[in-house]
């Protein structure tokens, strides 16, 4: 093997064009660990199941969309909420009674996801599963160094929707108040009425929610299988412990670490980008663990 067959020479509209992927790439990391950070930021529980959780957001625009007809935009909003019960009764029924045993809490959603996997395989086999992408984002774009198909740059818009909407609502709402209340401070949030339990089941029902939504969307990019979830677990620990436990250090990290992907795999390719990336990783927390941003928050 020459090293031409390695290292890919530099051209500017290839490589323009590899970092416009690079958004794209940034915005599905950001998806995928956007409830990830929320129920990591606030509970402090590394939800191991997560990427099942995406997995299932999947399946369920699978269902809706192929035995019921329903169309994908009304997909998301059912992912989110199928998910979001789901994690409501996950945190009322396992996490809740391990909140203060983070090694047993691991364990548990490790196990969980596990259980998952086995069970969709019970009932809709290994074969691939597809979700149908709607005729209008049946498009690709092509103009001078960008090429772009519709469902990415759908996934970028929604990325941003997504990404101010839940901003919003943690930082311009009375429940955003109180779930960052209770991130600062679990006994002082406690002393002026805050429900610290309640707020842990709305945020990890959230936090699930946004897995199935990223599901839905994944669908319809790539085939499905019981075991897709373990395909973007990694980006989004990656993403999380990156960017520190806030919103915005998630969506710098997702950009940073999209971008970077995209070059190394232009210049070489995609198992040496991951290599290159995750070594990269190590280094920047072996100097700075406590991620890119923090907001003074400490976890209680």
């Amino acid at each position: 093997m020459s090293i031409h067959d390695f290292w890919t020479p530099f051209s500017l509209f290839p490589f323009l064009n590899s970092l416009f992927i690079g958004i794209s790439l940034a915005s599905i990391f950001f998806i995928a660990a956007l409830g990830l950070t929320i129920i990591y930021g606030t509970m402090g529980v590394i939800n191991m199941a997560h990427g099942e959780f995406i997995m299932l957001g999947a399946y369920t625009t699978y269902v809706f969309q192929t035995f019921l007809g329903v169309p994908f935009l009304i997909c998301l909003p059912i992912a989110f909420i199928a998910l979001a019960v789901i994690g409501l009764v996950i945190e009322r029924g396992i996490i809740r009674t391990l909140y203060q045993r983070p090694l047993d809490t691991l364990l548990a959603t490790w196990g969980l996801s596990l259980i998952l996997i086995q069970g969709i395989r019970i009932i809709f086999g290994g074969e691939p599963k597809y979700v149908g992408v709607p005729s209008w984002l049946d498009f690709q774009i092509e103009a001078n160094f960008i090429h772009l198909s519709g469902v990415r740059l759908f996934i970028i818009i929604f990325a941003i929707v997504i990404g101010a909407a839940t901003w919003f609502l943690m930082y311009k709402t009375t429940m955003g108040i109180r779930v960052r209340a209770v991130m600062q401070d679990k006994e002082m949030a406690a002393s002026f009425g805050i429900d610290a339990n309640k707020i842990y089941s709305i945020t990890f029902a959230y936090g699930a929610g946004l897995a199935g939504v990223a599901g839905a969307l994944f669908g319809a990019l790539k085939t499905l299988f019981p075991d897709m979830g373990s395909g973007y677990i990694v980006e989004a620990f990656l993403v999380v412990v990156v960017g520190g436990i806030g919103l915005v250090g998630s969506m710098f990290s997702a950009g940073i670490l999209g971008e970077l992907s995209s070059i190394f795999s232009y210049f070489t390719n995609e198992t040496f980008a991951r290599f290159i990336l995750f070594t990269l990783v190590v280094v920047f927390l072996r100097f700075r663990p406590q991620g890119l941003i923090t907001d003074g928050t400490t976890r209680r």
